[in-house]
């Protein structure tokens, strides 16, 4: 039984994430998206610092998301959150984190889908020339990668976002050069002057549809996605348990139903050079 058909659905964003996160929704779900431009999604923090983000990613796009269905009378909403910064575990690397939520008051239903990634061009950096900033902006993939310029790093006290033409990048720079001696040039990462980014949330949103659309074999309620992985698979050699996974713990939030998937990369065993025993 389909939950979801031809019901209304809010789309909270101002920056263009319906483009990507629609289509999905509408050929998968069968709901009928909408977008509030009215609602400013900016009030909850913005990647450019001018308002501090006071929440943890969760948390902001749970309540992004619930206002965005208060506001609009709305039962089912779905809402992004992104976050970028150093990789965890990959030194030297920048990461891109996108979260997409989904929520069902008449179901009771929240559904979360996380990707982590290093495709993205996040990155900044004084410019001392008008060569320098040629060739940061040709490395961030400008223009069809907008960029901004402020005085300098964190600071608000003169910013130009949404740059997206060489006549305004190179404009901006000599005003800025005028009233300041350092300038700051940095990637401007929200979704609609970042192809990059809106291409993760793409894949975001078809990882949260996966997760939706795999039902509970107990009682059926949409979500029924893993929620661990246990390490523990054998060594090949030694029958040793190693760091790989032995198998993903699948888990309903409704009736608390949990089913094991064994063997998820459909190995049994594991090669004796990733463990940690034969190959310390």
């Amino acid at each position: 039984m389909n939950l979801f058909q031809n019901r209304n659905l809010i789309i909270a964003t101002k920056h263009g994430k319906e483009n990507v996160i629609a289509p999905i929704l509408k050929k998968k779900l069968g709901v009928k998206c909408f977008v509030d431009k009215s609602f400013d999604t900016d009030l909850l923090g913005t990647f450019s610092g001018e308002i501090e983000r006071e929440l943890d990613p969760i948390s902001t796009v749970r309540k992004k998301c619930l206002i965005a269905m208060e506001k609009n009378n709305c039962e089912l909403g779905i809402a992004s959150e992104g976050s970028f910064g150093p990789h965890p575990s990959i030194f030297f690397a920048q990461a891109n984190e996108e979260i997409l939520i989904f929520i069902d008051k008449k179901n009771n239903l929240e559904i979360i889908a996380r990707e982590l990634t290093t495709e993205t061009n996040f990155n900044g950096k004084y410019i001392d020339s008008m060569s320098d900033l040629k060739i940061f902006a040709r490395e961030m993939h400008f223009p069809s990668h907008g960029l901004i310029i402020r005085n300098e790093q964190n600071s608000s006290i003169k910013i130009s976002k949404g740059i997206d033409t060489w006549e305004k990048l190179l404009s901006e720079y000599k005003v800025f050069k005028k009233q300041f001696d350092k300038i700051y040039v940095e990637t401007d990462m929200r979704a609609m002057h970042n192809p990059t980014r809106m291409k993760i949330i793409e894949k975001t949103a078809e990882k949260l549809m996966s997760k939706i659309l795999s039902a509970c074999p107990k009682c059926m309620t949409p979500g029924f996605s893993i929620v661990a992985a246990e390490k523990g698979l054998p060594c090949k050699y030694c029958n040793l348990p190693t760091n790989s996974t032995l198998y993903y713990l699948y888990s309903c939030k409704h009736c608390s139903h949990e089913e094991k998937e064994y063997f998820p990369r459909k190995i049994k065993f594991e090669d004796p050079m990733y463990c940690s025993f034969c190959n310390p």
